[in-house]
Parts: C-alpha cells; sequence; structure tokens
C-alpha cells in the first residue's frame, strides 16, 4: 500500500510520530513537507516556522528511527508541498494519514482525485495525543513552552492546566 500524508511538522512531537508509525503500519510512506512559501499559508496561528531544509533534516531523522523500530520493511520518502492539497491527489496513493483537524482537507483530496479520474484514498485518522494536562500536544503549544515534545507540562506550567493564560 502506498501511504501519504504531510504537514509542516515544526517542531516534531509525539503526535507527530503516532502518525508517522500508522503510515508505516500500513505501507511504504511518503511525506510531503510543506514548503516555505506554504508553511505559513497552513498555519491557524501567526508564529515563526523553520526554514524547509532544517525541518527535512530533523524528520527525516523522525522517519529513519521509526522505520528502523518497525516490524515491516518499508519505504519511505520526503517531498515537498507547495500546495495544500500536494501529492496526495497523485494515482499511485492508496490511503492518507490524517489527524482529525485536517480530515476535512482530506475529503478535499478525494474530491479532487475524482474530479482527475483517480479512485478516492482510505482516509485514516490519527486521533490526538493529549499532553499531562488533558490538551493536545501541538506544535503551537511547545513553541509557546506550554508543553514538551512528549506533553510533558514545561517546569513553569506545571500544575497549571491548558486553559489558563500567562
Amino acid at each position: 500500500m502506498q501511504v501519504a500524508l504531510g504537514g509542516t511538522f515544526d517542531p516534531i512531537h509525539d503526535g507527530h510520530r503516532a502518525l508517522f508509525e500508522r503510515a508505516f503500519e500500513l505501507g511504504d510512506v511518503t511525506v510531503g513537507l510543506t514548503s516555505d512559501d506554504l508553511a505559513p499559508e497552513t498555519r491557524h496561528e501567526d508564529r515563526p516556522i523553520r526554514p524547509f531544509e532544517e525541518r527535512r533534516s530533523r524528520l527525516e531523522d523522525e522517519l529513519a528511527a521509526i522505520e528502523d523500530d518497525c516490524d515491516h520493511d518499508r519505504e519511505y520518502e520526503i517531498r515537498e508541498l507547495d500546495e495544500p492539497t500536494g501529492i496526495a491527489i497523485e494515482p499511485q496513493f492508496d490511503a492518507l494519514v490524517v489527524s482529525p483537524e485536517t480530515h476535512e482537507g482530506g475529503e478535499r483530496i478525494n474530491e479532487r482525485r475524482r474530479e482527475r479520474g483517480h479512485d478516492p484514498l482510505e482516509i485514516v485518522v490519527v486521533e490526538h495525543l493529549l499532553a499531562e494536562d488533558g490538551g493536545v500536544v501541538s506544535s503551537t503549544r511547545i513553541i509557546r513552552g506550554e508543553i514538551d515534545e512528549h506533553g510533558n507540562l514545561t517546569p513553569e506550567r506545571e500544575g497549571r492546566g491548558a486553559r489558563q493564560e500567562s
């Protein structure tokens, strides 16, 4: 099975790792990494994003480690995304791994695939990973210093809860 997923992946956290692991369970993986031009357009918040080559290098390290730990012999590649529907509209893919908030985007990709005469993708939703405070593990929360990449509260936030402001 040929599996696609995509994102900015900055910084990479355990929620992303869950997406990657699920993709490797399904088949050979192609990860679309948003280009420097596309990344700010896909964000819901205004925050700095590392340059593409830096994000690509970190993603390569993550995928290599997950693939090494995988019980299956899987291939993977990283491709640059220049548009939101990216690589997933290409005919060779069978499945798309998404998070709950990107599920709707997966449905749009399937609409575009149908318009092009391609079979729809199996959309595999990986639920959010929750931090120790019950909030979602996200890159934004990590950047804000609320949690670390594993969802642990940072020392200055311990015991404060997800909804409290600084």
